[in-house]
């Protein structure tokens, strides 16, 4: 069996493939341990397929995977892990942010006897302030309110064992929110730092200020009961405060005085409930989209066709 898998998911990330694949050969070569690199693609309009399909040709132990369409880099890092054959799994991204020479000291530590190690990073360079603090801000409400503790800090770079693996792969849930269900899976892990580097070339493709709200709500919803929970409990103090609310304007009545304007306390008050149901409307929503999405029972990718997997087209 192979030592070790490497899941890179890719999207129009022409110009970092040959730059990329260059520090991991050498990371390799170094430990002396086999290794396959599997590239899941979504279809790109750029260059991207080609150079790997270049590349492969060059080395045999690199792979392909392209997507029907575009699932998403959840989807494509799921479809790489599931599709790797070695003993341990390492997913990174291409644009070098991640640094892969980080890979031998993670496999070390995974000899220890622990089932995954994954990185934290102590620093981001190339990331705005804005960024930064919604992640910061994700994370904390999602430890606050999530079953499961998803460590801070960290993105998809990690490495683990088959055993997690292959649990992974029995979860069999639509949205791969990888952090959160490799920390659902549990089993003895661990971490070590990094400062984490700028991109080599080109633009992320997630938005610099919803993106991070996206994966952190994804992975709130995903992991946790307790904001409906929550809305309940706003819901009764709520009301209790607009029964409160109506028996000061019966006293006032009873005992002769208007001290409350009419027309500006009703609009305020109605705003102001409005503006709450909506709110729990939309939190509602979110839920019941998740499981209209696994009910339907669709899969989280399809894939058009692969590339040096032996046998599979």
């Amino acid at each position: 069996m192979i030592n070790i898998s490497v899941v890179v998911p890719v999207y129009k990330e022409e110009s970092n493939i040959r730059p990329f694949l260059a520090r991991m050969e050498n990371v390799f070569n170094q430990m002396g341990k086999s290794y396959e690199i599997i590239f899941a693609l979504d279809p790109s309009p750029d260059r991207t397929e080609e150079i790997i399909l270049e590349e492969i040709n060059r080395n045999p132990k690199i792979k392909l995977m392209v997507f029907s369409r575009r699932f998403g880099q959840p989807a494509a890092t799921m479809a790489g892990i599931f599709a790797c054959t070695g003993e341990t799994c390492v997913v990174i991204d291409v644009d070098l942010q991640d640094q892969p020479e980080l890979i031998e000291q993670m496999y070390v530590k995974l000899k220890e006897g622990y089932e995954v190690v994954y990185a934290m990073r102590r620093k981001r360079k190339g990331e705005t302030l804005i960024k930064r603090w919604i992640a910061h801000v994700a994370y904390a409400l999602i430890n606050r309110l999530s079953d499961v503790q998803i460590p801070r800090n960290t993105g998809d770079f990690r490495i683990m064992t088959r055993r997690v693996i292959e649990e992974l792969r029995r979860l069999n849930e639509s949205h791969g929110f990888l952090r959160g269900l490799v920390a659902y899976v549990g089993f003895k892990q661990t971490f070590i730092e990094y400062d984490r580097d700028e991109r080599y070339a080109g633009k992320g493709n997630y938005n610099r200020l919803t993106g991070s709200f996206k994966i952190g709500l994804n992975g709130l919803i995903g992991f946790s009961s307790r904001p409906l929970f929550m809305m309940s409990i706003a819901g009764f103090v709520l009301a209790g405060l607009s029964f409160l609310l109506g028996a000061w304007y019966v006293v006032q009545k009873l005992i002769g005085f208007n001290l409350t304007g009419g027309l500006s306390t009703t609009v305020l008050v109605v705003s102001f409930f409005a503006g709450v149901q909506l709110l729990g409307l939309g939190l509602i929503g979110e839920y019941v989209g998740r499981i209209y999405d696994e009910v339907k029972r669709r899969p989280m990718y399809i894939v058009d066709r692969q590339v040096n997997f032996g046998n599979k087209k």
